[in-house]
């Protein structure tokens, strides 16, 4: 048994180092694109940028979470984006994968159908992550997740007024709101994955 709980705090530091690594290597991939984006006039945001209803625009749902209007853009989106990718890739490489695909596509797709006009930023993915780290816990009826998220909300809830309209700001709530969507939903995913995977066990 000695061995068995010690094994628990080697698989934390083993996922803590790896969620550095993946996340550094997304900001050194971001700001990367960023200086490329830079120095061709802003020319990928018009290619590959989220443009709502148009088919020129549907790659955008895929690429525009890598693009961003200017440096200050990709700077408030950054921070948040790797501590809270941080603390979802905690609970393990899937999970991670599994929270970032669901915010990014819904995201993606709830900005091409009702978005104003060309999008771009990785907020969207932003808002997944917080939205996850403050449900889970009460769809895994987890009282420590629970108490993580009273932090988290205290340091970042104010944000979450972002997924209201703010007409004239020049600001995606679409982004933010199904962003937020998605990460709810892999929260709920995930919840019934658990429960079959304790299933499993328990036969």
């Amino acid at each position: 048994m000695a061995g068995y709980r010690g094994q628990a705090p080697r698989t934390q530091a083993s996922r803590a180092r790896r969620g550095l690594v993946v996340l550094g290597v997304l900001t050194a991939v971001l700001w990367g694109i960023q200086i490329v984006n830079v120095s061709t006039g802003l020319e990928l945001n018009f290619l590959l940028g989220n443009i709502p209803r148009s088919l020129y625009g549907l790659d955008g749902i895929i690429f525009s979470p890598l693009l961003h209007a200017d440096f200050s853009h990709l700077l408030s989106n950054n921070l948040p984006l790797v501590v809270l990718g941080f603390l979802v890739f905690l609970e393990g490489v899937r999970r991670f994968v599994a929270v970032l695909a669901s915010s990014w596509l819904v995201s993606g797709v709830g900005v091409w159908l009702t978005g104003a006009g060309l999008t771009v930023g990785s907020s969207g993915l932003v808002f997944g992550f917080l939205t996850y780290l403050l449900v889970r816990g009460f769809y895994n009826r987890s009282w420590k997740q629970i108490l993580l998220a009273v932090v988290i909300f205290m340091f970042y809830g104010s944000v979450l007024w972002g997924v209201l309209p703010t007409p004239g700001s020049g600001i995606s709530w679409q982004a933010h709101f199904f962003g937020a969507v998605g990460g709810v939903l892999a929260a709920v995913l995930l919840r019934k994955d658990s429960r079959r995977r304790n299933r499993r066990v328990g036969s």
